[in-house]
């Protein structure tokens, strides 16, 4: 990796782009917050490291430290933390700043970047069909809001938004991938017209803590909302594993180890009730709603895969 931006900073911050970027920015967070507190979610701090947090599901560089002897990873999500807060909190939501050191193939994407924000949630006692209302809502209620009191910066954009009805369509992945292949996430974001869920994905793509089926072995209660005109994943998220003998069943099948979740396992030890939440990208949503080839154009400083950032 050369020390060197790939675009004149001075000008990027400069850029008419950038400033209505953070304005809509500014808008999602807000309105997104107010509909939630409408539904008494409780606003949480973020928990920005941590001794144990996302492993993901593909690679990706770890971003840990050692502190007094302690070994700290980055938050990659707050996956643990939402699903042990919300056993005493039923209905949480944070703006959560993640760190994904991505691999530099992701650099031509358009729509990884190295740090962002999710808008992370978690509902006690939900079904996945619960949480992709509240999802639907935000999309679709924040998607109108913002037609309506940012028509002109919309229109400097050359951008036209439809507002989704809802409720969203809905694709089984094992069917999408049969009909369209294995590039059928982005053939049907190219495709359709409005953002749309796919859900019942293959418990191999997933990690460890997300459900699987009681009915469909193989299966989990997960779903991935996309966005159209080829902007691609919005949110991920589903049900929860709360029982104990599962949650290690589903560690042992990934090759992974009791040791690095030790925390969490002994806290699922005293008792879990089910549970579903989703993250949603800010930054890609802001990129959504302005249309942008690129995630960078949204963020002032952008850490983008593969390239020098400041």
């Amino acid at each position: 990796m050369q020390e060197q931006l790939s675009y004149n900073l001075k000008e990027h911050l400069n850029s008419d782009k950038l400033k209505i970027a953070l304005k809509v920015n500014t808008h999602v967070r807000k309105k997104m917050a107010e509909i939630l507190r409408s539904e008494d979610f409780i606003e949480i701090p973020p928990v920005i490291f941590s001794t144990v947090t996302d492993p993901l599901n593909h690679p990706v560089h770890d971003p840990s430290f050692v502190y007094e002897g302690t070994s700290y990873s980055l938050t990659k999500s707050m996956i643990f933390h939402k699903q042990m807060l919300v056993q005493s909190i039923p209905k949480i939501f944070t703006f959560s700043p993640n760190v994904r050191l991505e691999t530099g193939d992701k650099q031509s994407s358009g729509r990884h970047l190295l740090e962002f924000t999710q808008l992370d949630l978690e509902v006690k006692g939900a079904s996945r069909e619960d949480v992709m209302r509240i999802g639907e809502r935000l999309v679709s209620e924040t998607i109108e809001y913002l037609k309506e009191i940012m028509p002109d910066d919309l229109k400097k954009l050359g951008r036209t938004l439809r507002t989704p009805q809802t409720p969203f369509k809905v694709f089984k992945f094992l069917e999408a991938r049969d009909q369209y292949g294995e590039n059928f996430e982005q053939i049907l974001s190219e495709k359709e017209k409005d953002p749309f869920w796919i859900i019942d994905i293959p418990l191999k793509e997933r990690e460890f803590y997300d459900r699987e089926s009681d009915t469909e072995r193989g299966i989990l209660r997960d779903m991935d909302l996309m966005y159209p005109e080829g902007f691609n994943e919005a949110i991920s998220g589903g049900e929860r594993e709360f029982e104990l003998s599962r949650i290690k069943e589903r560690i042992v099948a990934k090759g992974q180890t009791f040791e690095q979740f030790k925390w969490f396992l002994q806290f699922a030890e005293q008792g879990l009730e089910l549970s579903a939440g989703f993250g949603i990208g800010i930054e890609r949503f802001v990129r959504y709603v302005c249309g942008f080839k690129r995630i960078e154009d949204v963020h002032p400083f952008p850490k983008i895969p593969g390239k020098f950032s400041i």
